[in-house]
């Protein structure tokens, strides 16, 4: 039988998750990971929230009612769950086990008590990525160039930007995008190097085996 190359080693899926502060970039990298890197997808959470725009029922969101919601809560369907703005949202457990086990790799686009509870549950596959803003003044002229909101709701974002920022020390990783490019050459690099961990790759005991045979 054929010897599997180190690049054809079955290896297990990883939570990635990217967290920051509103304004600092998560988003756009998020984005940009996904349509750059075919080896990831999204987590799609469950949500009470209506969809917006053109979201789709499955690809964007599990869009539920506040009961379904809750029963699920009860049921212990969910890896991670939270109330934000009066709407709740939840990552759905069996989806995630499944596809880790098969070698799938996961985006989260969560916040740190999202990430705190996911570590918990699955600390092994879960990795921590944190974005800093290069200075205040740099993230307040990033939401002021939106041109999407008051000064008072900037405001409020400033406070919580301030406040999220204080927990980087629970992230594995934290890398400041200070340049849009030079921060989403760094997120690759970490991704690369922690799907090589050797934890991950559950092939590598027989591939050693028989190249030790001799």
């Amino acid at each position: 039988m054929a010897i599997p190359t180190s690049d054809t080693l079955q290896r297990r899926g990883l939570m990635f998750i990217l967290s920051s502060p509103s304004g600092a970039g998560k988003t756009t990298i998020a984005r940009r990971l996904l349509a750059e890197d075919g080896a990831i997808r999204m987590s799609v959470s469950v949500t009470t929230r209506p969809p917006r725009g053109d979201e789709a029922d499955g690809s964007d969101y599990h869009f539920v009612s506040q009961a379904q919601f809750d029963a699920m809560v009860e049921g212990g369907h969910f890896m991670e769950w939270a109330t934000v703005f009066g709407y709740s949202y939840g990552t759905p457990k069996a989806e995630i086990r499944a596809g880790l086990k098969e070698g799938d790799d996961f985006l989260f686009d969560i916040d740190w008590q999202g990430t705190q509870q996911l570590y918990q549950r699955a600390e092994t596959d879960v990795v921590r990525v944190f974005l800093l803003p290069p200075s205040l003044d740099e993230l307040r002229r990033r939401l002021t160039s939106r041109g999407t909101d008051s000064a008072a709701v900037i405001a409020d974002r400033m406070a919580r930007a301030q406040a999220e920022i204080s927990h980087w020390d629970g992230y594995d990783y934290v890398v400041v995008n200070d340049d849009i490019d030079e921060c989403f050459a760094k997120v690759t690099q970490i991704l690369a190097a922690e799907r090589m961990n050797r934890a991950r790759q559950t092939g590598l005991i027989a591939f050693v085996r028989e190249l030790t045979r001799g």
